[in-house]
């Protein structure tokens, strides 16, 4: 594995310093970016992003929530998984495995840089790969969940499902989620949305779920609903309790917003960075 980062200069945004680099890993480079800690550095902060088109929508709001961090003195580290963003690979390569290995190199490099725990804040389907990371580690850890996913197979069934919805706007003859799994394992790759997504990643994903991280680790579990009172959804104050009960201190809040990840038009929830600020050690 190269040594040497490839780094780019340092420029500024809303006032807070970035700086932009590719990271060296077994399968060649990952972009990411740093945002510095501002005045007393708090704590360390890695973002890990959501499948496919979800991580294009969220990218507004996970800069905001970086440069937030970053003035309240963490710092934060964003990375481009393999084949997405602006780091090297094709989609269609991407394996879970590769992306799990992604996260703890960006893991293992931000505490080599700041000589302390890091966070692992991941957005969706990036929890799923979060708790992967510190599984395999073996070891306690610090998480934030934004929107977790709780079942990799249930979001591959509603991905697949996007399929479906176009071929029926194109008149298309009908067929289900099993019909794409079948044409999927018979050519290795099925376009969804304009994603080449490989069987190797589909049987990751397919298997892939929220399990509890190691006891002793800290979990702060938020979610944005569309209305003030609503309560957290019942599978999710489930696994909470039983975390919570198994030795993984687990906190979850609410705020109102929209879903950002999802929504047509670039958005905004300007509750859930404040609730993030507050939620995170002082």
């Amino acid at each position: 594995m190269p040594n040497n980062e490839t780094r780019f200069p340092c420029r500024k945004a809303d006032s807070v310093s970035v700086d932009a680099f590719y990271l060296p890993t077994e399968r060649g480079q990952r972009f990411c970016v740093l945002h510095p800690a501002e005045g007393t550095r708090r704590g360390a902060v890695l973002y890990v992003h959501p499948f496919g088109d979800e991580m294009n929508k969220s990218r507004r709001m996970a800069a905001l929530q970086a440069r937030a961090f970053a003035r309240s003195g963490w710092d934060v580290l964003q990375i481009d998984l393999y084949g997405c963003g602006d780091s090297c690979g094709e989609f269609r390569d991407a394996t879970w495995e590769t992306w799990i290995g992604d996260v703890r190199t960006a893991w293992e490099w931000m505490e080599r840089r700041t000589q302390a725990p890091v966070w692992l804040w991941g957005l969706r389907t990036g929890c799923l790969l979060a708790v992967a990371a510190v599984r395999a580690r073996a070891a306690p850890a610090q998480l934030l969940f934004w929107q977790p996913v709780l079942s990799g197979q249930r979001y591959l069934q509603q991905f697949l499902r996007t399929r479906l919805a176009g071929e029926a706007i194109e008149g298309q003859a009908r067929r289900d989620t099993a019909a794409l799994r079948e044409a999927l394992a018979r050519d290795g790759v099925l376009e969804v949305s304009g994603y080449a997504l490989s069987a190797d990643l589909a049987q990751g994903m397919n298997t892939a779920w929220l399990e509890m991280p190691p006891r002793g680790s800290e979990v702060r579990w938020i979610e944005v609903l569309p209305h003030a009172g609503q309560p957290l959804s019942e599978a999710a104050q489930r696994q909470a309790a039983l975390w919570n009960g198994d030795g993984c201190r687990t906190s979850t809040t609410t705020t109102v917003g929209p879903p950002f990840w999802q929504t047509q038009e670039i958005s905004e929830c300007p509750a859930l960075i404040a609730s993030t600020i507050s939620s995170m050690p002082q």
